[in-house]
């Protein structure tokens, strides 16, 4: 018998399924009771439940609420109230969150274990032909090959490994880290070093800070969140630099065991050509991530893949194989949950309505960064609208001009609003501050909509002092400039 996740059936050496889903994240939820009557594999080599939910957006943001309570004593003692952060106890929060998170992924395996119609292969797969999959074994003859009329490649991504002299050597290997691993450490690290100035890094950055690390964060560019409007990344560097020793403008050159042992030696070449040495307890390596489509042999099965390893699709999600579907992290490039949950529901419609195809949505796909402070966008940056032609207005408006930012003493946040000159139509909104990940929704509906900012701000009633008066004031700014254009 094969060794698989499932109901214990036999599976034959060309056993057939209706359908295939890889992937048991966002891939998974498209298997409900529509498919009842149809044969369906699901298989992942991975912890059941996809990145989201184990190692990703969940369990970062379980670390980051006990993160912003721990930074707090600052905030408070700008509005006279005194606070100490006595202790953070790592074990204690690892626990709590891996203790909720980790039963949350065995009861989703036991339930679809129970699906009359569904078998779960805990095998990593490669396709041999556009309808075979080859489930790998332990060795050749544990080989076990399934064959599908329609696959769903929702394999995810995996954390970027850069190629640095040392990384791989097996006497570093316990003390570094990816955003896989570094949730689940023993104990908090006294010295952290972060690779990289993305959304991970700038998350993890604030989290380890908060608690007690000592953070020096390596970054081969200027700014954190660079992929950002400009006006705030420069911000948000200029926030983290007071909390996190920001090495910018280096890249790491070598990792290597400290003198005697102690920790880790990481050098780095700044782009003068400086070079630096650092010591750390651990070290983090977020450099992006790598699509897992180069794993799956997919040009035996016929689907294309980009320069950038992301599996081509068409809008509606499929393949360069008419039977093959993908989404998610395999083949977009925001890997975002919320994108890859949108994806997962238009390939279910399509494989249930095949003669009535709807498309998948690449227009304003919002984002938001869980650090201190938070940030969240929509649509286009001022950069990217320069760069496509668009004429355009902006407006700048902080937290400060409202009765809440009052509230807060707040000096150094803003939301950044950007509109086409011609038809006043949103193109873009940018937030960094306290709750921007919420205040950036209604936004959100506005360039979703495109629709013009004209008369939108006194359409409806904004609560007051609360602090989306900050938007309404915003959207009346950015009026006045487009009447003046």
């Amino acid at each position: 018998m094969n060794q698989c996740w499932g109901r214990l059936v036999e599976c034959f050496p060309m056993e057939h399924f209706d359908l295939c889903v890889i992937g048991s994240g966002s891939g998974n939820s498209i298997i409900d009771e529509q498919f009842s009557s149809q044969r369906v594999a699901l298989v992942d080599a991975g912890t059941f439940g996809g990145t989201c939910l184990n190692v990703g957006c969940i369990p970062t943001k379980m670390f980051v609420v006990p993160a912003d309570l721990a930074a707090s004593p600052e905030r408070a003692e700008r509005l006279g109230v005194d606070l100490t952060t006595d202790a953070v106890h790592f074990g204690a929060i690892r626990d709590r969150i891996f203790g909720r998170i980790d039963p949350i992924s065995a009861a989703g395996l036991d339930w679809r274990r129970h699906s009359d119609n569904v078998t779960v292969f805990v095998r990593r797969a490669r396709f041999s032909d556009p309808h075979t999959l080859l489930l790998e074994g332990t060795d050749d003859s544990d080989e076990t090959r399934i064959t599908a009329d329609r696959f769903v490649i929702a394999a995810g991504s995996r954390p970027f490994r850069p190629t640095i002299p040392g990384i791989n050597a097996p006497e570093v290997a316990g003390q570094i880290h990816t955003s896989d691993s570094i949730m689940r450490l023993l104990e908090l690290p006294k010295r952290l070093l972060i690779l990289g100035g993305g959304f991970v890094a700038a998350e993890f950055a604030h989290i380890f800070s908060a608690y007690g690390s000592e953070v020096t964060l390596v970054n081969r560019s200027g700014m954190v969140l660079r992929h950002m409007d400009a006006d705030i990344a420069r911000r948000f560097t200029e926030q983290l630099a007071p909390r996190v020793r920001l090495r910018l403008n280096e890249i790491a050159s070598s990792i290597a065991m400290g003198p005697d042992g102690d920790g880790l030696l990481v050098r780095t070449e700044a782009t003068t050509g400086s070079e630096y040495e650092y010591s750390a307890d651990v070290v983090l390596v977020a450099t992006g991530r790598t699509p897992n489509g180069d794993s799956l042999n997919l040009s035996a099965a016929g689907v294309a893949s980009d320069a950038d390893g992301l599996i081509e699709v068409d809008s509606h999600q499929r393949t360069t194989a008419d039977h093959i579907w993908a989404l998610g992290d395999v083949c977009n490039p925001w890997q975002l949950k919320h994108v890859a949950n949108h994806e997962a529901r238009v390939v279910q419609h399509n494989l249930l309505h095949p003669e009535d195809l709807v498309e998948s949505r690449r227009h304003a796909v919002p984002c938001a960064v869980f650090s201190e402070p938070q940030v969240a966008s929509v649509g286009l940056t001022e950069q990217q609208a320069r760069e496509c032609g668009r004429d355009h207005v902006t407006v700048q408006q902080d937290y400060a001009s409202v009765a809440y930012g009052w509230a807060l003493e707040d000096q150094q946040h803003f939301v950044k609003l950007i509109a086409a000159t011609d038809t006043g139509e949103l193109l873009g909104a940018h937030i960094i501050g306290p709750e921007a990940a919420s205040l950036i929704q209604q936004l959100i509906m506005i360039v979703t909509e495109r629709r013009s900012v004209k008369g939108l701000a006194r359409s409806m009633y904004w609560i007051h002092p609360a602090l989306p008066e900050v938007i309404e004031n915003a959207l009346l700014a950015l009026e006045e400039k487009l009447a003046a254009a």
